[in-house]
């Protein structure tokens, strides 16, 4: 009978464990894995060969920012894709709700609920000069931090698109 309430012990303490990590992923932050080099060198700025998939940066995500969808432009963001809600993709804010952005081809108002966002390497990036505005919905919180490699450990900082963007 010891064995069995040992075991019976051990399991409800992994699914209390287990409960704590998911609901303080789901509330208040994760880890997420960059993958790519759309955001470089903001993250994985060596991303030449396939052994950099082991050495991809490894970021914090707070979600208070959710709450009341409080954003900076600058900040950068993770967010499901527009098209793909399996998918998700990790940008730099450059237009809020009510912001006039510069495009190649033209100039556009964000609308209310959306924000604009592009990778810092505009040459291997896919964002919203692809697919458009990204409804505030799909974003899943905000880079705060850079977790891994150990050396990259630190803050990200915001970083504004100059002469891009215009506020109402």
């Amino acid at each position: 009978m010891g064995t069995l309430s040992v075991v019976w012990s051990i399991a409800k303490n992994c699914l209390t464990v287990g409960v704590i990590t998911l609901t303080v992923s789901d509330l208040f932050a994760s880890i997420v894995a960059v993958r790519g080099a759309s955001m470089s060198p903001t993250f994985n700025p060596k991303t030449n060969t396939l052994l950099d998939s082991l050495s991809d940066d490894r970021v914090l995500v707070e979600k208070f920012c959710l709450r009341k969808y409080k954003f900076s432009h600058g900040d950068v963001i993770v967010f499901c894709s527009p098209y793909d809600h399996k998918e998700k993709h990790l940008k730099r804010i450059v237009g809020l709700p009510g912001d006039w952005v510069g495009t190649i081809y033209d100039v556009l108002k964000i609308p209310e609920g959306h924000c604009w966002v592009e990778g810092d390497n505009s040459a291997s990036s896919i964002d919203s000069r692809s697919f458009g505005p990204v409804p505030l919905g799909l974003v899943e919180g905000r880079v705060t931090h850079i977790l891994w490699p150990p050396h990259r450990i630190g803050s990200v900082g915001r970083k504004t698109a100059q002469n891009r963007v215009s506020s109402s």
